[in-house]
């Protein structure tokens, strides 16, 4: 894989000037960086859905806990940006409901289908039929109202997502050459879940840099093994994790 350009301007000495700039100042922000990524991955935690019961959403609307709904069969796995929010794949006649709570905690359960709550009295219609889903409307509608804040810890821990994955693909295109891989072993490394690609980087390059450069630079192609490597460790030191200590714990 070609390196990639660390610089479009014509002229090599303000691009080698500006290279330095943003090497010395995101050296100094490092400390930056990993308190971003912590206040991040305690956010995210705290809003990634977790999976509950029937009872549990009987409970939560029962108390007027519910301040967002969406019913769904399953949850969207497209998004392969490691700071993206799970989303659940919106289906009307769907099994599974997710919800959120004042707290800003998604839950999730599965409960019967809109068409199984009650028998139609005539053609089949596309309404929202009465029952479970008109209680969860007339809940998340008294939130609404009343400006509801339950989603600005998400957005909040988008918004970190994004800081952290900026300064990283700033050094990283800007900055001087890395010393143990190319600009794209970092890149295809950066995209790893939960922005351990990005820590690694980060440790590697500039807090712990090898004190002699190694003679050859792994390549981008390296950076795709790794990546695909390293992600299916990751998921199942992840579900190995929630097997022992719980979806409380480990959500997802």
């Amino acid at each position: 894989m070609a390196e990639l350009s660390p610089s479009l301007s014509p002229s090599r000495p303000f691009a080698d000037r500006w290279r330095g700039v943003v090497s010395v100042a995101l050296r100094w922000g490092l400390p930056l960086l990993w308190v971003l990524w912590v206040l991040w991955a305690s956010l995210a935690w705290w809003v990634a859905p977790r999976e509950a019961t029937a009872g549990q959403l009987d409970r939560d609307l029962a108390a007027g806990r519910v301040v967002s709904f969406q019913r769904a069969s399953g949850w969207a796995d497209d998004d392969a940006y490691w700071g993206s929010r799970p989303q659940p794949r919106y289906d009307p006649q769907g099994a599974m409901i997710a919800w959120s709570v004042p707290s800003g905690r998604v839950r999730y359960a599965f409960v019967e289908p809109p068409d199984a709550q009650a028998e139609p009295a005539g053609p089949q219609s596309t309404d929202r039929p009465a029952g479970l889903d008109a209680r969860l409307a007339a809940s998340a509608d008294l939130w609404q109202s009343a400006g509801a804040a339950a989603h600005r810890i998400a957005d909040a821990a988008g918004l970190l997502a994004g800081a952290v994955t900026l300064l990283w693909l700033v050094r990283l295109v800007g900055g001087a050459p890395p010393l143990v891989g190319t600009r794209w072993f970092w890149y295809w490394i950066g995209l790893l879940p939960f922005g351990v690609g990005v820590l690694a980087w980060s440790y590697r390059e500039i807090w712990r840099p090898p004190p002699v450069p190694p003679p050859v630079r792994a390549s981008g192609w390296r950076g795709v093994g790794w990546l695909l490597l390293g992600g299916i460790g990751i998921v199942l030191l992840v579900s190995a994790a929630r097997a022992v200590l719980g979806v409380a714990v480990v959500p997802g």
